[in-house]
């Protein structure tokens, strides 16, 4: 089955407002969707990060799923669920803090198409930000 999920930038050096959608398929695991989320940013994979299921990322109830060199192997099926009446959160990069909050679509799960491939990005607002925009090239 593949998921609907909304992907927005909260913080950041420079953020934009930027958010998109991307359709992924429900028994990814939370590292694979690191993997989308760095696709779809632009961004290159080159920090620690962590995934977080609280109110808010700070809440001192929080869940936090981090990456220690091993997958994250909780499935984005699992963690659905365990998100309702909360927000999952994404911390990437903890010197400049890029903050994503990662949420569930109104849309229902449904079949993967069988000519398309997954994920796949279908909508996208706003300007992406620049990992690095200081560096020069």
């Amino acid at each position: 089955m593949i998921e609907t999920l909304k992907i927005k930038l909260l913080s950041g050096p420079k953020a934009n407002d930027w958010e998109c959608m991307v359709e992924v398929p429900n028994d990814y695991c939370l590292y694979d969707l690191h993997h989308v989320i760095q696709q779809a940013v632009g961004f290159d994979n080159d920090h620690l990060f962590e995934f977080v299921i609280g109110r808010s990322y700070r809440s001192p109830s929080a869940q936090v799923i981090e990456y220690d060199d091993d997958e994250i192997d909780d499935k984005i099926e699992s963690i659905l669920p365990k998100i309702k009446g909360k927000k999952l959160f994404y911390m990437f990069d903890y010197g400049d803090s890029w903050l994503f909050q990662i949420s569930k679509s109104r849309k229902r799960s449904f079949e993967a198409s069988q000519n398309v491939q997954y994920p796949r990005l279908t909508i996208e607002v706003g300007v992406k930000p620049e990992q690095y925009p200081d560096w020069d090239e």
